[in-house]
């Protein structure tokens, strides 16, 4: 049968692999009973036959034989003596079938048929492709950087499906030249403006799961469990890890022999130090393992408010602090307390004077700022350079500088007497 162009279309559709072929089928036979409907009133007397290994389809009309005269629908019936002439062998009350032409239905339906079928077609890929990535969601996939913008990344699949790495999903120092392949984590997946957007990630979690699962067997058969990861990307992550099996190690298994399986993760996260750290349910223990590398003299906890103060050797603060604040910030997100850092006097340090000696000088508002930070003597506000105390406080560079001269007059009236 004559179907003109639209048989190249269908040729063309049926080679869209990722839409199964009874949906296909149901598809193209939904067009045509619409225009089988517009033509005829109804489509109940007709069979749409896909062939979708061919790229052709059938259109078969069921027409009633009655006596010649006796016409009452000519959609549903036909008189005796037309049937005959198609097949002489036919009888009264017997069921004509007979191939309708799809030039029958004219050049304006035709073309109306073709546009709702690339249109159908083009709705299913995308459904298609907006369930695959669903259920991805959480997994690593392997693409090809196709073009890189400003705010974001093109990416293209094995597929050529386009998938999206915007600026803020990028560990700060990622740096992507076209037709690059490159592993990110399936973030997001919506349907915006009728396509479908697809949003990878570099920073969330989940993707340092996921390469943890890649290199570490044991967390891949379920034997080391991941409880909770925090990230500052590009910078430092800390993994919580536990094991189900009393012999194996989490933390070695992790980090492997000399380091060998933590390297490769650490290379893909471009140098992001991560702190591989034993999960446990004693809180103390577990904000100590926190605050790696820096080594708690003492702590006292607040179990009802989620608050911990935790004392410390002067050259342990800055580690605990970390760099920009990093590391306590991160201990306080996996652990899920308040964490504030004193130092620890003993009275073998040095001399230091605490701030409240600074009361007649300095207002109290601003020692309190600084208590605020665990910065509670002189020395602890020297140790810190300005900039760092203008990132944690609330106060003006101005008055760091002048806090700062007070504490140094102080120290050096003392060293005169």
């Amino acid at each position: 049968m004559a179907s003109i162009n639209l048989i190249e279309s269908f040729t063309e559709f049926k080679e869209a692999e990722n839409i199964d072929r009874p949906t296909l089928m149901k598809v193209l036979e939904d067009v045509f009973k619409t225009l089988l409907r517009k033509k005829y009133g109804t489509d109940e007397n007709f069979d749409v036959i896909v062939n979708t290994e061919k790229g052709d389809l059938e259109i078969i009309r069921r027409r009633l034989i009655v006596e010649d005269g006796q016409v009452t629908d000519e959609n549903t019936q036909i008189a005796y003596s037309d049937a005959i002439k198609i097949e002489p062998d036919y009888e009264v009350g017997e069921e004509l079938y007979e191939e309708v032409d799809i030039q029958d239905f004219g050049r304006r339906a035709i073309l109306a048929a073709k546009q709702t079928l690339a249109a159908r077609i083009s709705d299913l890929k995308k459904n298609v492709l907006l369930k695959k990535y669903a259920e991805r969601i959480g997994e690593i996939v392997t693409v090809e950087v196709y073009q890189v913008w400003k705010k974001e990344v093109l990416l293209l699949d094995d597929e050529g499906n386009e998938l999206i790495l915007p600026k803020s999903e990028q560990i700060p120092s990622d740096y992507f030249k076209k037709g690059e392949t490159i592993r990110a984590v399936v973030k997001k997946v919506e349907m915006k403006n009728n396509t479908p957007l697809i949003i990878l990630s570099r920073t969330h979690p989940s993707f340092l799961a996921k390469l943890l699962e890649i290199e570490v067997p044991e967390i891949f058969d379920g034997l080391i469990v991941i409880r909770k990861i925090v990230r500052e990307p590009g910078e430092r992550a800390k993994v919580a890890v536990e094991s189900y099996d009393d012999r194996i190690d989490p933390v070695g298994a992790c980090v492997g022999m000399k380091g060998s399986r933590i390297h490769g993760i650490v290379r893909e996260l471009r140098n992001e130090n991560i702190d591989i750290i034993n999960y446990t349910n004693n809180i103390q223990l577990f904000i100590q393992r926190a605050l790696t590398p820096a080594k708690v003299s003492r702590m006292e906890v607040d179990t009802e408010n989620k608050r911990a103060s935790v004392y410390l050797k002067p050259d342990q603060v800055s580690l605990a602090i970390g760099k920009r604040g990093v590391n306590i910030r991160l201990a306080c997100e996996l652990t899920g307390y308040n964490i504030d850092v004193y130092r620890d006097s003993d009275g073998t340090e040095e001399y230091d004077i605490d701030l409240d000696e600074f009361a007649d000088e300095i207002d109290e508002w601003i020692i309190d700022e600084l208590k605020r930070i665990g910065c509670d003597t002189a020395l602890s506000v020297l140790d810190l350079s300005v900039e760092e105390l203008v990132r944690r406080t609330d106060l003006e560079e101005e008055t760091i500088r002048e806090v700062r001269r007070i504490i140094e007059e102080e120290f050096k009236k003392d060293e005169t007497e």
